[in-house]
């Protein structure tokens, strides 16, 4: 995980190019694509739940099997 300790002129500049990078016309010759990415972890129930039944709300455990991670990737052309 990284996180920004210090906004120097540096982060600053940067910062801005990208701003201005999105307040840019839109060109097709020239599509801004933007892209963003999660972790996720992949879980699985512990136990199967009970299901609910006429005056009774479903049983399940809170306990799971941690089951690998995968990375969400999303991307957009703006235009």
């Amino acid at each position: 995980m990284w996180w920004i300790q210090e906004i120097d002129s540096e982060y600053r500049d940067r910062m801005y190019d990208i701003l201005d990078l999105y307040e840019e016309e839109y060109d097709p010759k020239k599509p801004l694509v933007c892209l963003d990415e999660k972790p996720k972890q992949l879980l699985v129930d512990k136990r199967i739940s009970i299901p609910m039944k006429p005056g009774s709300p479903e049983k399940y455990d809170y306990e799971y099997v941690r089951n690998g991670i995968a990375n969400i990737f999303m991307d957009k052309e703006k235009g």
